[in-house]
């Protein structure tokens, strides 16, 4: 074999997928209730991105940052508007590992300060600094073991201000809801106090919106729900609805200097395509509005199963937690019902991700497969 053997695979080989359907080489069909870790956000092979993305690459696909990009000058002056940050600037890179691994580097360039506040059970990528603010020694290497990381519990104020009361603190990185953690979030009142104990000792606050973001939680940002406005926020996931791309947003506090951030391939011409048509999607088909119709009637409906404890999560980014372990469960609705599904660190929760667009037919489709499991 050929490839480098990282991958747990499940024997299913996708040869075109539309909307929340995806098809494999033998021609049966796939509920999608995971868009690839949650990556597809308008569907998949909408015809607006395809149309976008085609006739872009019929110009020109990529050239590198060191001449103008009319779209990711779009992009810089639509996407703060539209997430609600107008004076807040985009950087674009190629994912959301990439995204994190700039947000904590232009947090210490800003205070020329070193050390990371993060959470236990948080996931914030595989890079170097990334990798190091993200809650699993396995995947630590200990060159990036290097790194000044201190992980509390969420909600534990306390101990996140006697960190920083000691001075040496640069960032504190958080996801406004768990994505491989488990879907677990802060209360309102531990991310105002956080946001205020940042402010006043100036510790830059890194929000990760990768999984959350992009109005998967019902609100184009997940922190919205607390009334917070962080110095950083990361993004990618479903930004491009299957394109690579990341970025961050960056407060008007933070200067910018040649050459203290650069990417090769962050913000091409087909990624800047992709990232604008998931907007025009956003948009035109009132998405935000599905996502929170969607997620009322899936909650209201799958709350009537004797056999889920508790539902977990905001929006389309959901968690139907059981009182075993759901690798079985999960195995079964792939082979045997046809349905993608995820897991978490917690081996109870069976995590739900589908499209943005998906329909009360398609939840109801969910439902019945998931029942006949148990019978």
């Amino acid at each position: 074999m050929s490839l480098f053997n990282v991958y747990p695979l499940y024997n299913i080989t996708p040869e075109k997928a539309f909307g929340s359907t995806v098809w494999d080489d033998k021609g049966d069909a796939y509920l999608d209730f995971y868009g690839g870790h949650g990556v597809i956000s308008i569907g998949h092979s909408h015809p607006t991105y395809v149309k976008q993305l085609t006739e872009q690459i019929q110009k020109i696909g990529f050239y590198s940052n060191f001449i103008i990009n009319p779209l990711q000058e779009k992009l810089g002056n639509i996407l703060p508007e539209v997430s609600g940050y107008p004076d807040y600037t985009l950087f674009l890179c190629n994912s959301g590992a990439e995204a994190n691994e700039n947000a904590l580097k232009l947090a210490s360039f800003h205070n020329r300060k070193s050390k990371v506040i993060a959470f236990k059970n948080s996931f914030h990528g595989r890079t170097s600094a990334a990798v190091a603010v993200t809650d699993n020694p396995k995947i630590v290497a200990p060159l990036n073991a290097q790194q000044e990381v201190v992980f509390f519990p969420l909600n534990d104020i306390e101990s996140v201000k006697k960190e920083i009361a000691k001075g040496d603190v640069s960032s504190v990185i958080i996801e406004a809801i768990q994505g491989v953690g488990g879907l677990d979030e802060g209360t309102t009142a531990f991310f105002q106090e956080l946001e205020k104990v940042c402010k006043e000792n100036e510790v830059v606050l890194i929000s990760d919106e990768i999984q959350c973001g992009y109005g998967r939680s019902g609100k184009f940002f997940a922190h919205r729900y607390h009334g917070i406005k962080p110095d950083i926020i990361s993004l990618a996931k479903g930004m491009g609805n299957g394109f690579p791309i990341g970025g961050i947003l960056i407060s008007p506090d933070f200067k910018p200097s040649y050459g203290l951030l650069g990417t090769t391939f962050g913000g091409n011409h087909l990624a800047c395509a992709a990232a604008l048509s998931v907007l025009e999607v956003f948009e035109n088909e009132k998405v935000l509005d599905n996502v929170n119709k969607q997620s009322a009637y899936f909650i209201e409906k799958f709350s009537a199963l004797p056999q889920i404890k508790k539902i977990r999560g905001r929006g389309l980014m959901l968690g139907l937690e059981f009182d075993f372990e759901v690798a079985e469960l999960r195995k079964k609705l792939i082979y045997e019902k046809k349905i993608f599904t995820g897991n978490a660190n917690n081996k109870n929760l069976l995590r739900v991700l589908p499209p943005l667009t998906i329909t009360e037919k398609e939840i109801d489709i969910l439902f019945e497969k998931l029942t006949s499991c148990f019978e």
